[in-house]
């Protein structure tokens, strides 16, 4: 039953992707938990556990890859820091279940009455085993097409202020050039409680020095700071 699954889900994504991917021992591997192999007195060194090890590489290259490209001015510790954000067991474990792996892995009888097919932890090391599986039956750029649609769609659609903090860097910009007191006053704001716009400005010494639109408060103020700052010169931005 757990073959027919995995060639499902190797059909589903040639179609789908244009792969050219075949059911193969290093794809059984992928999906074989150690309570099967034990069950089934398989040599240990079969289960999924070493695939999972080449997976867990193979995801965080491509993924830094991704990250570095897409977010050409973001700085290490924040990089760092959204990468966490993608490659984690909850993401892991939601792409997993969306793909259907959890029916593909070959469990032993006790695992399977134990519930250990919907562990997340499990689920989240079979998404990287059969990433690395992936890797070995094709090549880097299948993994990347296949990451594209899945992980990386976690962070596709943001933009790099999404990660900046243009108002602590205008507060600490004021501060050392003195220039006054920030205020910050919502202009304005638009439609039904479920699909607001807001429009904020930044006040310095009273005076205003920037406005931004957003879907949220506080991103609103984070572009009227990103504003003022542009308006008083600040180059690092």
């Amino acid at each position: 039953m757990e073959r027919t699954y995995i060639e499902r889900l190797l059909n589903n994504l040639n179609e789908e992707y244009g792969f050219n991917l075949k059911f193969s021992e290093n794809f059984k591997n992928a999906f074989s938990h150690s309570s099967y192999t034990n069950e089934k007195r398989i040599a240990k060194h079969l289960n999924y556990e070493r695939l999972e090890f080449l997976g867990d590489a193979v995801v965080e290259l491509t993924t830094s890859e991704f990250l570095f490209k897409k977010f050409s001015e973001l700085p290490e510790g924040e990089l760092t820091k959204l990468r966490a954000s993608i490659v984690c067991e909850k993401t892991l474990v939601k792409y997993a279940l969306q793909l259907g792996l959890d029916k593909c892995i070959y469990l032993g009888k006790g695992e399977e009455k134990m519930g250990g097919r919907s562990r997340a932890a499990l689920l989240a090391d079979i998404f990287e085993s059969f990433t690395g599986a992936m890797y070995l039956e094709s090549n880097l750029e299948v993994v990347k097409t296949f990451l594209n649609k899945t992980l990386f769609t976690e962070v596709q659609d943001l933009e790099y202020h999404s990660f900046v903090d243009y108002k602590t860097i205008l507060q600490e910009y004021i501060s050392k050039i003195k220039l006054g007191e920030i205020e910050y006053v919502v202009l304005d704001s638009n439609g039904p409680s479920h699909s607001k716009t807001f429009t904020s400005a930044v006040l310095i010494g009273a005076k205003q020095y920037g406005s931004g639109t957003a879907t949220t408060k506080k991103e609103s103020e984070q572009l009227s700071a990103k504003q003022a700052l542009e308006k008083l010169g600040y180059k690092d931005i």
